[in-house]
């Protein structure tokens, strides 16, 4: 198929070469007049989203088409997907993403689905380094209701009664959850969380072992956490990775469109959605274990 620009190079070169004009050199080269004298017209409202979404990219390099639609949407451009979709892959802002390997569907367990804020939360590891080649940790903890995230805990080392201590300084500003979906790892099977979880009458979902799509939110925001903020910065010290990683985690809650919200961000989500903390279990919490018996905890 011949493109419209070859089209306009063979009736240029016909009309210089044999001297002819543009009425016969289009006759010789098929071409319609109109089209060689056709000249694209910049539209300024179009020049404007062009720099507009640059600088959004720019800011906020991992996000793909549809997210910076729903961003420029926020801010009143009154724009079709496609074409930001058109102008995304025409200024080459393109995110790479690494393709997942299919693998067989196992049977899964129905996941429990809450309905109200606080009624079951969900949290995970993760590990990265500093500059200096230093290893810390962090503990994500999401409410699965509102998809919010309630804290993310760095340090270079948390053990048990740490994790303890994090849901109750959260659960001081809110409520203790009903449930709270973990893995099997030592922090999470501990002593220390177990009698945290008893003492305020807290269940502790573990999923089975080798199954993390058991508690696919808190992985899926794992790996938004290390592709939008972990990727991007290089912390110097224990207290720049805190400060960085706090302002990523309001800026997920408050600014950052979720796709699965509508496009909006949790905080908005749970406002206008109205999710309430979940109720105060009418049950008498068990007596806590007297001290003497208490087990040792780190």
């Amino acid at each position: 198929m011949v493109t419209p620009t070859a089209r306009r190079e063979a009736v240029t070169f016909f009309r210089d070469l044999f001297e002819r004009s543009e009425r016969s050199a289009c006759d010789l080269a098929g071409a319609c007049r109109a089209m060689v004298r056709y000249r694209p017209k910049r539209n300024a409202k179009n020049e404007q989203l062009r720099t507009r979404l640059t600088e959004l990219a720019a800011k906020r390099p991992r996000f793909g088409y549809r997210r910076l639609h729903m961003v420029l949407s926020r801010e009143g451009w009154q724009v079709n997907i496609k074409r930001v979709l058109r102008l995304y892959r025409a200024l080459g802002l393109t995110v790479r993403s690494k393709k997942r390997k299919r693998v067989a569907q196992a049977n899964r367990v129905p996941r429990l689905i809450p309905e109200q804020a606080d009624e079951q939360w969900s949290m995970d590891f993760m590990s990265d380094s500093l500059a200096n080649s230093r290893s810390y940790r962090t503990l994500n903890i999401l409410d699965e209701a509102t998809r919010e995230c309630l804290a993310i805990e760095v340090d270079s080392s948390l053990c048990g009664s740490r994790v303890a201590r994090v849901l109750t300084r959260i659960a001081q500003s809110r409520s203790f959850p009903s449930r709270i979906v973990v893995d099997n790892g030592p922090e999470f099977t501990s002593k220390a969380l177990d009698t945290w979880a008893y003492e305020h009458g807290v269940e502790l979902v573990f999923i089975r072992p080798g199954k993390p799509i058991e508690n696919g939110l808190i992985e899926s925001f794992n790996g938004r956490f290390r592709d939008e903020c972990l990727n991007l910065h290089w912390f110097t010290s224990l207290q720049d990775a805190r400060r960085q990683i706090e302002l990523w985690r309001l800026d997920y809650n408050q600014v950052r469109p979720h796709g699965a919200l509508g496009g909006l961000p949790p905080a908005v989500f749970a406002r206008e959605a109205g999710l309430q903390p979940a109720a105060p279990t009418s049950a008498p919490l068990p007596p806590p274990v007297p001290v003497t018996e208490r087990p040792v905890l780190c």
